[in-house]
């Protein structure tokens, strides 16, 4: 298949808002595809190609200077191949191999294909092919029910390789796949809800557990063999030790877990994600971590059992998971209630804040673990703040967002004077907001570069956050969690906007109490 095949169709889903008209120009591509070139396909028009991440970041895409071929010659096995040798390049030299490779490649590519390529490349494809929507496209390409691709791609844990399945073998092949200790699965993801109450009341008997603040994390053991993948199914055995030595000695021999590590400070309150983050955020066994990560020790809580001792329990009821969960593992459950009371709810959720952590969640009891989807079983309930912030810059969207200004830089005032900027974001926005701030924002424009418009302090925006975290990235030494745009608040001048000050009291610490970057 030529890329520019796989381009075309990128940018034809790109132009339409209409699921189904994604859905079948997905499907069409997909059936010009044949054996694993499906797969390879499937991914990249996703923008999840099976190399994964590959070392190439904004600066190394900002340095590609190349001129473009006049007519495509490129096929998408050139693409698959250039990025196994881009992801395959290490040791002396590789950032200069990395960019030979690239600037070879895309010499090679007409403007759209190298666009293409430069964004999947830094993950801003943004084109509404999301992975539901590709599933979608599979399932009708292959004449299989989409819950048949869905569940296999839950066992299976790659796109590429269930439409690579889906594409030759159909729904027997689909069909055939099984769980396998040592093969992580996608994990089972929640929605929201604003109480845990009125979750409760909706769903009826449910578990509720404390949310924590820490890294979601697969662990699987057979024998003396422990793996341990985070929620993006990137192995981190060998960051996480003391993990690995306690789940050897829970009273199994095979067995397969879903839970969060989480730093535990010395007085046993949760420590910052980041700085659990960091036990997992570096490479190789004994490098040296993040400076406050050096103290952190980890602990794993585990919520739920997926297999245990030749017991598949993917599909029993979550009520049923958690007694095995609770014969495996005792010691090393989440807290929470089974339980169908909303008061009962509402007092594990004051007791999980309480303790420092984020929430709670609320499982309906009878749920079986649907792995990789966002339904309604599970409901995570989090205290929301919201915060009035000045937008300092904009940057062009991408993908279904060209030609409107769209990503914001988010400043808090300071006291002294000026702004500090505490994050970006462009969740929240619709077409309409959309059309608004870019009209606006041209008006505030005071310089304009490739990828960023800087703007006058003027505009105020109410942003609601999960929280915030410490940072080095940003100068106030903070920066914001899961930060969503509600509304442009046009009643507020710039020097009414929340300082520094106020954005920091919301960093978590011990038992609640803020803690100074």
């Amino acid at each position: 298949m030529l890329l520019a095949d796989l381009v075309a169709c990128a940018e034809a889903v790109a132009a339409t808002s209409a699921r189904m008209e994604k859905i079948e120009s997905l499907a069409e591509l997909l059936r010009g595809a044949d054996g694993r070139e499906a797969g390879v396909v499937a991914g990249l028009i996703a923008g999840d190609p099976r190399q994964g991440r590959i070392g190439v970041g904004w600066a190394t895409v900002a340095a590609l200077q190349t001129d473009s071929a006049g007519e495509p010659t490129l096929s998408v096995a050139d693409l698959d191949a250039m990025l196994d040798e881009v992801a395959g390049a290490a040791g002396g030299g590789s950032t200069q191999r990395r960019l030979d490779l690239l600037e070879d490649f895309l010499a090679q590519a007409t403007a759209a294909e190298a666009d293409f390529v430069r964004r999947l490349l830094v993950g801003e494809l943004r084109q509404g092919a999301s992975e539901g929507v590709v599933v979608e496209a599979v399932a009708r390409a292959a004449g299989v029910a989409a819950p048949v691709v869905r569940r296999a791609l839950m066992l299976v844990g790659d796109l590429g390789e269930t439409a690579g399945i889906a594409l030759t073998q159909r729904a027997p092949g689909l069909e055939a796949v099984r769980f396998e200790v040592f093969r992580p699965i996608r994990p089972m993801l929640a929605s929201t809800a604003d109480h845990a109450a009125s979750a409760v009341a909706e769903l009826g008997r449910c578990s509720v557990e404390w949310k924590l603040d820490g890294i979601r994390i697969q662990v699987h053991r057979r024998g003396e063999e422990v793996r341990i993948w985070t929620r993006n199914l990137n192995d981190v055995t060998d960051r996480l030790g003391e993990v690995a030595d306690l789940v050897r000695g829970l009273p199994v021999r095979v067995a397969a877990f879903d839970g969060e590590v989480m730093g535990i400070a010395d007085d046993l309150a949760p420590v910052a994600f980041q700085d659990t983050m960091g036990r997992v955020g570096t490479r190789g066994t004994g490098e040296r971590v993040p400076s406050r990560a050096d103290i952190v020790r980890v602990t794993p809580m585990f919520f739920d059992a997926l297999h245990l001792d030749g017991r598949d329990l993917l599909d029993e009821p979550l009520e049923v998971r958690l007694g095995f969960l609770a014969e495996a593992a005792a010691d090393h459950r989440v807290p929470g209630i089974v339980t169908a009371d909303p008061d009962e709810a509402e007092q594990v959720f004051a007791a999980a804040v309480g303790a420092g952590h984020e929430g709670v969640m609320v499982k309906a009891a009878g749920s079986p673990y649907a792995a990789g989807r966002r339904g309604k079983a599970w409901r995570k309930v989090k205290p929301v703040h919201s915060l009035d912030l000045v937008v300092l810059a904009v940057e062009p969207g991408s993908g279904r967002r060209r030609g409107w200004l769209s990503n914001i830089h988010l400043g808090a005032r300071d006291p002294g004077g000026g702004f500090v900027m505490v994050g970006k974001t462009f969740k929240g926005m619709t077409d309409e907001m959309l059309r608004w701030q870019t009209r606006r924002f041209d008006e505030l424009a005071t310089d304009r570069r490739a990828h960023v418009v800087e703007l006058r302090r003027e505009q105020v925006v109410e942003i609601a956050v999960d929280g915030v975290q410490r940072s080095s990235r940003y100068p106030g030494g903070v920066a914001l969690r899961f930060a969503r745009v509600v509304r442009y608040r046009r009643d507020k001048s710039a020097a009414e906007a929340d300082t520094i000050d106020t954005v920091r009291s919301l960093l978590p610490g011990p038992r609640g109490r803020a803690d100074e970057p």
